[in-house]
């Protein structure tokens, strides 16, 4: 078989292939998910396990990225030749076709995202506002993408049967403002608190290049590794437009808007939010955008507003800004 036959036929049984060399992982909607290439336990690495980007993975850590060639490589510490040999071997194995096949899990849609937000409703007042002020987040106006579900699906860890749970709901859009995921934390009603789940922040829908948005996009904007980052920025300073990417993989490859000019990106103080900036800096570079970082004192900026308190953490913030921007920052322009 040649190259592009196998890295075609691999991607055709991109599932298969993860729960052979990735087998500590899980399938999440249309990803596998997993800590690393070598299949650590995690869920930094994603895969893509259908449409037409079958079989290409990103590690949110690391940002590498390749298809599933470079993945065998890379799990089983091969050359190009050895794991093409071992991609043919894979190919060449009987496949257990007894199961029927996976229909689309609706539940993980682009559609159920849309219908959670539609049934959910505005946060003040709700355990889901209590538990931002908890982090030292309150909302300076209502912010129309959050919204509280007292009862949101939520898949169980092993040992529980527990299937509802409260969550904060954020709408996860497009650039042109289509609403394309939802990014949820379920919440404990007993602490107000994150709820006891291994994973209590999950995504559902499609959200690599978008974000949560909050303010009206123009030419200064604001975008951050994490929701409380962006929600601990907005508390302090309303009228900064901003967009939560949601992970450092995802702040790596955001798409910002048309017009955009100058891109603060607020991210957290690790190697993996460092590189994001890089790689966003790479990338926009050439499209005559300037990107300028936001960085952290500790690990992000809600841990820099709750160590500073609202007013320290708002002029810190105004002393990375371009004198240019602050008038807008405070709404004087």
């Amino acid at each position: 078989m040649s190259l592009p036959e196998i890295a075609s036929r691999l991607a055709a049984e991109a599932e298969a292939v993860c729960r052979t060399y990735l087998p500590a992982g899980r399938r999440q909607g249309a990803y596998w998910q997993v800590g690393d290439v070598r299949g650590t336990p995690g869920r930094s690495l994603y895969v893509r396990l259908t449409g037409p980007r079958a079989g290409r993975w990103t590690d949110a850590a690391t940002l590498e990225r390749g298809d599933l060639l470079d993945l065998i490589a890379a799990n089983r510490g091969l050359d190009l030749r050895a794991a093409l040999d071992e991609a043919t071997t894979f190919l060449r194995l009987p496949r257990d076709r007894s199961a029927p096949a996976r229909e689309p899990v609706p539940a993980n849609s682009t559609a159920a995202a849309q219908r959670l937000f539609a049934a959910s409703r505005p946060i003040a007042g709700t355990l889901a506002a209590r538990y931002l002020a908890g982090r030292g987040i309150v909302p300076a106006r209502a912010e129309p993408a959050l919204r509280f579900h007292p009862r949101a699906f939520c898949r169980p860890d092993p040992g529980m049967t527990r299937t509802q749970w409260p969550a904060l709901i954020a709408a996860v859009t497009a650039s042109d403002g289509t609403l394309t995921g939802v990014h949820r934390t379920f919440l404990d009603p007993a602490t107000s608190g994150k709820a006891p789940l291994v994973r209590p922040r999950r995504a559902l829908g499609f959200l690599l290049g978008n974000g949560v948005r909050f303010g009206a996009a123009g030419p200064v904007l604001v975008v951050g590794e994490g929701l409380e980052t962006v929600l601990s920025l907005r508390s302090v300073l309303p009228d900064l437009p901003a967009v939560a990417a949601l992970s450092a993989g995802h702040l790596g490859a955001f798409e910002p808007p048309p017009g955009l000019r100058r891109l603060y990106v607020a991210h957290d103080g690790d190697a993996a939010g460092l590189r994001a900036l890089e790689r966003l800096t790479d990338r926009l570079g050439p499209r005559a955008i300037t990107v300028r970082p936001l960085p952290p004192l500790g690990a992000d900026a809600n841990a820099d507003l709750l160590a500073l308190g609202p007013r320290r953490f708002r002029a810190r913030v105004l002393g990375y800004l371009d004198p240019a921007d602050v008038p807008l920052a405070l709404d004087r322009a």
